[in-house]
């Protein structure tokens, strides 16, 4: 990762960019602002962040859309700020490719704490020792963040690689969602099991042949969790 990791904040509300730039560069960021999503993607094609932290709400392209087409680019860790709290705008968020989610209005020791986590997923090759893992019809290599399924590559969110590790640390074990999410999350969503469904969901999409019918990621009913590599 870089001495000075590059964050950018998009947001239309000119006060909260102005703290969020004070508070981070502050803390050694190097950052950089957006008034609206298209503003931050004509950044983003001269400027790679490690880090984006999008509002909801904008006008023309919402934080959804912007979610999304980053996504469909880009395996860079984004976190959400939204007023809105309920659950299924959450996992709209979630489930568009969002690797986290804070509500607004939050402490600024809650944000840093889910900056922390979205990028402990940059570490750098060079400063982890991290052994491969073959794991059945996987190979994971956790330094090059890089998964095989079968003869296939596959691609992989920060936070549904980071939830497929451990995973293939734990085959055939009956994993709580709460277990899981303290692991994945650190601790953050503990009881809110729907951030885990979408990622698991999202992660199904991905290694199974039929997610309807997975065979890897199976599901434990009212409990959580099994991991069948084989």
């Amino acid at each position: 990762m870089r001495p000075h990791p590059r964050l950018l904040v998009v947001d239309d509300e000119p006060q909260l960019r102005r703290v969020l730039r004070v508070t981070l560069e502050a803390r050694g960021f190097d950052l950089r602002t957006a008034a609206d999503a298209q503003e931050a993607l004509d950044l983003i094609a001269d400027w790679t962040p490690d880090l984006v932290i999008t509002d909801l709400s904008m006008p023309e392209i919402d934080g959804l859309e912007l979610t999304r087409r980053l996504r469909s680019r880009s395996r860079v860790p984004i976190v959400v700020l939204s007023v809105k709290g309920d659950k299924s705008t959450t996992v709209a968020a979630l489930d568009a490719g969002a690797d986290d989610y804070v509500i607004k209005p939050f402490g600024m020791g809650e944000l840093m704490a889910r900056i922390r986590a979205a990028l402990k997923s940059l570490e750098s090759p060079a400063t982890t020792d991290e052994p491969a893992i073959v794991q059945g019809d996987f190979q994971i290599e956790r330094n090059l963040r890089k998964v095989k399924v079968g003869k296939h590559q596959v691609h992989l969110t920060p936070k549904e690689f980071d939830l497929l590790v451990y995973f293939a640390l734990h085959p055939g074990q009956v994993l709580t969602h709460d277990t899981v999410l303290g692991a994945v999350w650190a601790g953050e969503h503990s009881g809110q099991t729907e951030y885990l469904q979408v990622i698991a969901g999202q992660l199904r999409k991905k290694i199974e042949s039929d997610p309807s019918a997975p065979r890897y990621v199976q599901t434990v009913p009212w409990v959580g969790y099994r991991f069948e590599p084989a």
